[in-house]
């Protein structure tokens, strides 16, 4: 079953759509966000917690949705450790009632897609995981994901109901909240404060650019097979101390003598997967190709972040801002 959908003008619901991938409020998330599209006449804003299923019943019944995008979801691995429960509610809990509302609506959905994690595999040293590889989270956010991922597929299961899952890389670019590890040390260098990097093992990790996210689940809901799992990932693997060296000679201007001043290691965080390398052949079959190159991409991330230093501070002034070695990487 490939379910093309039909074509014609759309009703769509986006989770999480403060977020910094698409147009749930939560600490990470701005309304700033949306400033280019509140004012078009196509486009609502709710706010509202993605668990309150009153609301989420009352949406469902009262447009007629027929594209869910789920991607509202606590994602700080470190903060995962911490308060388990609150990522068990708004990961699991959440997807588990807005499932149910979708299913249940009167004006039947034609995709719900569920923008799930690389980190649903746990680490690969030598190994590539494929959408067949077994889940094996190794923290409790992506614990959470996986979670929510067999909630979605038992609706396939008993109902039928269309869904697909993506499992996508690290994605990055302008607008990100400053938790996440090139947002966080771009903030921290305009500062004039070091990178902290965690530990002393050579982590790495896969950058996706947000566009060429957003145009893998475009694609995703135009030709992915019902039912389906999805990889949505990228060759480009840079070692984290190599992202932190670059950003900093990028941010600061200095020679490579130098570089190291700017660069304070911390301790590690509980436990942490060194590297995700995914193959998306399957996605790739669909005919997407990430086009925005690391080079591009983070002299786009760069730009917006030097053009924008006060976004977040703005945006959440009541957060402690950057007290605390975390990142997420």
């Amino acid at each position: 079953m490939n379910g093309q959908l039909p074509d014609f003008n759309r009703t769509v619901l986006v989770t999480g759509g403060s977020g910094f991938m698409w147009v749930y409020l939560d600490y990470c998330c701005s309304r700033r966000s949306l400033e280019s599209v509140e004012d078009r006449a196509n486009y609502t804003f709710i706010r509202g917690d993605v668990c309150n299923s009153q609301l989420v019943n009352h949406i469902f019944d009262t447009e007629n949705i027929d594209v869910i995008f789920h991607l509202a979801a606590k994602t700080h691995v470190e903060s995962s450790f911490e308060t388990p429960a609150a990522f068990q509610r708004v990961n699991v809990d959440g997807t588990r009632v807005l499932l149910g509302a979708a299913h249940q609506a009167r004006h039947r959905p034609q995709r719900f897609v569920y923008v799930s994690t690389d980190e649903v595999y746990g680490a690969g040293l030598d190994r590539v995981f494929d959408e067949s590889s077994p889940v094996r989270p190794s923290n409790p956010y992506s614990a959470t994901k996986a979670a929510a991922e067999y909630l979605v597929r038992s609706y396939w299961d008993k109902y039928k109901f269309p869904i697909i899952i993506t499992r996508s890389n690290n994605i990055y670019g302008p607008r990100q909240f400053t938790e996440k590890v090139i947002p966080r040390f771009l903030t921290l260098l305009q500062m004039n404060r070091k990178c902290t990097i965690q530990g002393t093992l050579p982590q790495s990790r896969h950058f996706l650019f947000v566009d060429d996210a957003i145009d893998a689940f475009l694609l995703v809901l135009e030709k992915g097979i019902l039912g389906e799992i999805y990889n949505v990932g990228t060759s480009c693997e840079i070692p984290i101390l190599q992202l932190a060296r670059e950003l900093v000679k990028t941010v600061k201007n200095v020679p490579d003598s130098e570089v190291n001043d700017w660069l304070e290691f911390v301790p590690d965080r509980p436990h942490v997967d060194l590297r995700y390398p995914i193959s998306c052949e399957k996605l790739q079959q669909l005919g997407w190709r990430a086009e925005v190159s690391w080079a591009e991409g983070i002299r786009r991330t760069v730009k917006w972040y030097r053009d924008n230093a006060d976004f977040w501070r703005i945006s959440c002034p009541w957060l402690p801002f950057l007290h605390t070695s975390k990142l997420s990487a």
